[in-house]
């Protein structure tokens, strides 16, 4: 393994932490739409994971202005539903209500980046030289 020329700074460590962001943030709502309605048992909230997980998958695979608009169009429509629910004040504080916070929270940051990352990305030609 090659060592690195230079001692990472902090403004390394911050694009890292912005590439794991945006690599994993489909994945990471998926999981926790799926820890919120897998017990018990919800259909319609079960429907967003495989959708979410999919953006993913094209992500991974080069298609980055795809897979942000997938991912910011069902992460809104996400949002939507899940802040139709309403919940007591009291139950809001609990795990179960720090999840679902944390889920509507990272459904506002990805439909928001996403957009944005599909506004503004490009869609690289596979059969032109360049």
């Amino acid at each position: 393994m090659p060592m690195p020329s230079k001692a990472p700074d902090a403004e390394d460590a911050k694009k890292g932490i912005f590439q794991y962001a945006k690599a994993w943030g489909a994945t990471l709502l998926a999981t926790l739409i799926t820890a919120q309605h897998m017990r018990p048992f919800q259909t319609l909230p079960m429907l967003f994971p495989p959708i979410l997980l999919f953006s993913s998958y094209l992500n991974v695979q080069g298609f980055q202005k795809d897979a942000a608009g997938l991912t910011s169009a069902w992460s809104m429509c996400y949002f939507l539903l899940a802040s139709r629910r309403k919940t007591p004040i009291m139950k809001r504080f609990g795990t179960r209500g720090v999840v679902r916070g944390a889920t509507l929270g990272l459904c506002a940051v990805n439909a928001v980046a996403g957009g944005w990352a599909y506004w503004r990305g490009t869609r690289e030609e596979e059969g032109k030289d360049k």
